[in-house]
Order: C-alpha cells, then structure tokens, then sequence
C-alpha cells in the first residue's frame, strides 16, 4: 500500500506543477517574422497574437505578398512558441521522469 500512497502522492505533486506551469506559460511571449523582418507577430501563450508590425514599404506591395509574409511571420512565432513551452513543460515532467512528454500543441 505504501508504493500506492507514494504514487498518488507524486501524481498530486505533479498536479500542482503543471498547474504553475500553465499560469507561466501563458506569460510566454513568442516572436516571428519574415521577409527580413518586414513582417513580424508576436504571440502570448495562448497562441494569441498580441502584437504585429507591418513595414510602411510591403503596404505597396501586392495584398498577395502581404498576406503570405504574415502568414509566414504567424508560423514562425508558433513554432518558437511551441519551443518555449516545451522547454517549460519539460522542466516539470523531468523532474517527475515522465521522458518524452509532449504539450498537447
């Protein structure tokens, strides 16, 4: 029974953790850009976008460009979002020898 009482005991621990863990993600801010940083977002840890910029000169640009830069920049900040919060999760799941363990995003 004590082998079971230490499982749950972890198990609660590790609750706690990732509930910490989720309050810091969600002050993650991840950036991206594209077009030689013409284009550039920023995302919250949500997956929010919290801030753009768009250089005065692609405005001349075809829509067509614009939109594929922006694009570009969105999933440039995703990725690098996704990086973070990985980095993040495995700070907790390492520590409760949980290898492999993925953010469900």
């Amino acid at each position: 029974m004590t082998d079971f009482n230490n499982i749950l005991g972890k198990a609660k621990e590790l609750e706690e953790k990732m509930k910490e863990s989720q309050k810091k993600i969600k002050q993650i801010q991840a950036d991206g850009s594209s077009g030689g940083d013409k284009v550039r977002i920023t995302l919250n840890g949500d997956g929010e976008i919290i801030k753009i910029f768009i250089a005065d000169d692609l405005l001349k640009d075809s829509k067509n460009i614009l939109e594929d830069l922006i694009i570009a920049a969105h999933n440039n900040a995703k990725e690098n979002l996704k990086e973070k919060t990985s980095s993040e999760i495995s700070k907790i799941t390492g520590q409760f020898g949980i290898p492999g363990f993925k953010w469900p995003f």
